[in-house]
């Protein structure tokens, strides 16, 4: 009896449709984090309860290493007044589709 699981062949298309669907998720998500910006004093109360989604956000969409690391400086950066300019949801998408690719 053969117990071995065929392998899934994804098209390199599949993949790029899926790396910038992943683009344009982190950029939704930054635009969110940023909108304290637009009610001084009172949007980085906003935070409070952005900070723990943004984190959970970024730590399963970007999943291992990456996601948990982004996760954690998603939430410190959402809660520190005044960094909400970060765009750390495309930032952990550069590293994870450009410099890490470059690296292997």
């Amino acid at each position: 009896m053969n117990t071995t699981q065929p392998e899934i062949y994804t098209t390199s298309q599949e993949t790029d449709t899926k790396k910038y669907k992943m683009l344009a998720l982190s950029l939704l998500f930054d635009a969110i984090g940023m909108l304290s910006f637009t009610i001084p004093f009172i949007g980085e109360f906003g935070d409070i309860v952005w900070a723990p989604i943004s984190a959970l956000l970024i730590y399963k969409m970007y999943r291992g290493a990456e996601g948990r690391i982004g996760g954690m400086v998603s939430f410190f950066e959402e809660l520190i007044p005044g960094l909400d300019f970060i765009p750390t949801f495309t930032l952990t998408w550069i590293y994870k589709y450009v410099i890490k690719k470059r690296k292997s």
